[in-house]
Order: structure tokens, then sequence, then C-alpha cells
């Protein structure tokens, strides 16, 4: 059904807001591109922590009654979709714990490499675990600190976490945000009223008619209360290393995200695409819905007509039931279908902002031939995808990469398609914000451009312990898993 890496988490936490739970229900809503597996709100009267998840999408999950058993003032939400850890209900955030010294609410982009080890050592030294995902060793290290602030304890703990991390926690009282420190997960600070309001994009707040202060820093913790906010940076400064897929996929256009509004950045990408790998043609169409922003920057550069060449069915659920193989590519049919008055006979541009297996790619060059297309240039508004994701995206194996092992003459041989292009590394990385370096450039290194590009690159800025099957989903599995199925 999708030639994309799958989205990761989102997370949205806001305190002094009578109405917290339902304004979250809205912020998750907001931020349901970046998890649809499960959903779930823990709130806070000030008294208990009381918490509602579910399996599936946020409007299926919450109904006005469960939303009615979460009063309070203070709330946190998740969206998940699964990168460490199985797709089960025992996996779904918020992590809700009691402990010493009372109730605690976790909900986590991101993913943490060292997450084995840690449980190891943990079990080993006793803990018992109740789910599968990394999110629950960071509950186990809190609990375990010997620090007396919950400041203090979260410090303490994400001393010894090495991965990507945009963190909420809560308390009866307090909410908490922290970056990890090269910032690969993007958290907003923002404002609704009186309320503080901590979100993973700017989307949500636009939503509720809320107001971004500014970015949660890479390495920051900001600690909100009753009194105020105040912000902390206990980690050894490292250099900033931002997920750029976060502005060529993940992040909804309408965003603004490391200080950028996504369309924007997405539709240069395309004008640069444009200069880079122009060819004869007659229309540029979109694979939607990602791949129309940067088709319209291409279109705009290359002077050519934009058009909707293939229409989405916007109504696709997670599931359907396949027919006989009597139907062709029934799997993107059911998803795209092109307009074949527009394309017969005409030469064609089609962009997309990523190719990752190139399956899906392939059907549909051959959909676009089937429907009269006479040439189909295929355009890509970011470079070749050679390396897997281990910061909380859920990527397939390296080998599994059509770039890994193919060159770009190859991998249009595969799409049969008359031409390839992909955006290159510079470009993407200058029309993202990014500055090049002199010393990369003049020495034939990878570009330092302050975003993390690993994908493009394996140049990873957290190291990655050396896993079998160098695959995301290497998260302990256990027996909680086995049960939780049945």
């Amino acid at each position: 059904m999708t030639d994309h890496f799958r989205d990761e988490c989102g997370v949205f936490g806001i305190l002094g807001d009578p109405e917290a739970a339902r304004i979250t229900y809205l912020g998750l809503y907001a931020l349901q591109h970046r998890g649809q597996e499960s959903t779930g709100i823990a709130v806070s009267d000030g008294g208990e922590l009381r918490l509602e998840v579910g399996m599936g999408l946020v409007a299926d999950v919450f109904s006005e009654e469960r939303l009615s058993r979460l009063p309070g003032d203070l709330a946190v939400g998740h969206n998940r979709y699964s990168t460490t850890g199985s797709s089960a209900l025992v996996n779904a955030q918020p992590f809700v714990v009691t402990y010493s010294r009372g109730a605690l609410a976790v909900a986590h982009n991101g993913n943490l490499v060292n997450a084995s080890e840690l449980r190891i050592e943990l079990e080993e030294d006793g803990a018992i675990f109740r789910s599968t995902m990394d999110t629950e060793a960071i509950v186990h290290l809190v609990a375990r600190s010997r620090r007396e602030r919950l400041e203090d304890r979260v410090i303490d703990a994400l001393a010894s976490v090495r991965g990507a991390y945009s963190l909420l926690l809560m308390t009866e009282r307090k909410l908490i945000g922290v970056r990890d420190p090269h910032g690969l997960r993007p958290l907003l600070l923002g404002r609704r009223g009186s309320a503080s309001v901590l979100a993973s994009e700017s989307c949500a707040l636009d939503l509720m008619e809320g107001e971004v202060i500014r970015e949660v820093e890479p390495g920051e913790m900001v600690v909100i209360d009753e009194t105020g906010l105040q912000s902390y940076w206990p980690f050894q400064p490292v250099a900033p290393a931002p997920c750029v897929f976060e502005l060529v996929y993940f992040a909804r256009p309408d965003s603004r995200v490391f200080g950028r509004n996504v369309y924007q950045v997405r539709k240069a990408m395309g004008e640069r695409l444009a200069e880079e790998h122009p060819t004869e043609a007659d229309l540029v169409i979109p694979v939607p819905d990602s791949g129309v922003p940067a088709a319209m920057g291409y279109a705009h550069r290359a002077g050519l007509p934009f058009e909707l060449g293939l229409i989405r069915n916007h109504y696709v659920g997670r599931t359907f039931i396949e027919p006989a193989q009597s139907i062709r590519h029934f799997g993107v049919k059911v998803k795209l279908n092109p307009v074949n008055d527009l394309l017969e006979g005409r030469r064609v541009v089609v962009v997309d902002d990523s190719i990752v297996r190139a399956t899906t790619a392939k059907k549909i060059v051959q959909m676009l031939r089937q429907a009269g297309a006479k040439e189909v240039h295929v355009r890509v508004s970011s470079p070749p995808i050679t390396h897997s994701c281990f910061y909380g995206i859920d990527t397939p194996r390296s080998e599994e990469l059509i770039a890994s092992s193919h060159s770009v003459d190859g991998i249009c041989r595969f799409l049969t398609a008359d031409s390839l292009g992909y955006l290159s590394l510079e470009g993407m990385l200058e029309t993202a914000g990014g500055q090049i370096s002199p010393e990369s450039e003049a020495g034939g290194k990878e570009p330092d451009s302050g975003f993390c590009s690993a994908c493009f690159t394996g140049d990873y800025p957290v190291p990655i312990p050396d896993r079998p099957g160098n695959h995301i989903r290497w998260g302990l599995e256990s027996t909680v898993h086995e049960i939780s199925q049945r």
C-alpha cells in the first residue's frame, strides 16, 4: 500500500486548562499522521492520574463517554506507531505507573538505541517489565534514581540512555518536556490562553487556536507547574542533528518544524530537483498526497503545467480484503487511480518525495503507461535511501532498500521508467536550510549541515550497536506480547 517510511509517534501535553483531556484529544487529532496504531490520554486533577488508551485512530478510540472519564487541567497524550516493541495494547502510551514517589505518565517520540542492553541490565537487577517497548526502561531508571526532585531523577535516568527522544512526563501537578541532545525529533513549547502546551508539531496548536512560543532546544528540559516554567540544560552539548526526513516527508506540510515552514521547504526541494534533473515533458503530476508540494515546485521551475494525474482514495482503511490475482496491482489501485484523459499520449513527470523498496513506484509507472502516458519520467525530491533509521522511524532492513544494492540506472530499469532523477544530498540539505561546511566541500566528506541524514549517508550521529539484521525492530520481545495477542 505504501513505498514510504512508516510514521513515528506524536506527543502532546497541556497544563492549566480545565478541559485538558478534550484539548489533548484535538492535539492528537492534528498529530494523527505521526502514528495510527494506538492512542492514549493520561489526565491529572491534582489528586490522581487517570488513563484511557486504545488500539486504532484517535476518532475511533475516544468517545464522549471516554473523554468524560478524564477530568483535570493537566494531560499528556500520545499517538503510536511502533518502532521498538510490538503493536499491542500493552505497549500503548502514555505509559502510567505508580512508584514510591507517586504516579508518573510518560509519552515518548523516538527510539533508544541501547534499549535492549538497558532492559537486560534492569532485569538482571530484579526489574519486572510489563511491556516490550523501549520507553519502559526510562520509567524504571527514573524510579530507581536516588535523587530527590523529579527533575533530577529524570536527568539521572536519561544519562543512561542513548538515541532519539522527545519525551513528556507528567505527575499529579507537573509537566516535563525533554529533547535529546541532538534534537533528532521535534518538540514545541506553546500556549493556549493561560495554559502551557508541549507538542510534536505546530499544526496541533493551530487546531486549538494556540500559539507557538518556541522550540524546546536540543538537550533542553522544561519543567512546568503552577509556579511557571523552568528550563534546564543537563546534558553535555553536542552538534544538533534534527532529522531532515521530518521536512522531506513526516511532518504535516502546514507545520513549522525545526524553525522551518514544511510546505515551503518541500516546494523548494521540487524547484531544486527541476534544476538538477530537467526533462522534456508535457505535464508534472504528484504521487499524492506527500509528493504534491515538491511536484508544484518542480512544475513552477520547469515551466510545465501541474496536474493531479493520480487521484487518491482517502477512505482506504488499514486493512481490506484483496481479490484473487485477476486484478493486477490491486494494492495500489485501491489507493490511487489515474486520470486517463489527462495522461493519454502525454510525456509525464511524476514526482514523489522518496523511494524505499520501489515496488509501489514500479506499479505506479506501469499504471501511468496503462492509462496511455507516452513517456514516464520519475523524479524524487530526496536522495537515494541507502541505510535504515534507528531513531524512531520504522524502516526496512538495509538489504530491502533498493538504493542500497542498485544504481540510479538500475532502479530506473526496475521501475521501467524513461528516466529517473533524485535530488542530490547537497540540494536537499541546502533547501532544508542547512549550511554546507567548506571543509566538507573541499575534502569530499559528507556535508555537515546540522541535520541528521543517516538514511541517505550512513553517518549516524548516535552510534548504533551492531545488531543482526540491522533493523529497527530489534527491541527485546517477551511473553507479554504473546499474552496480549491471545
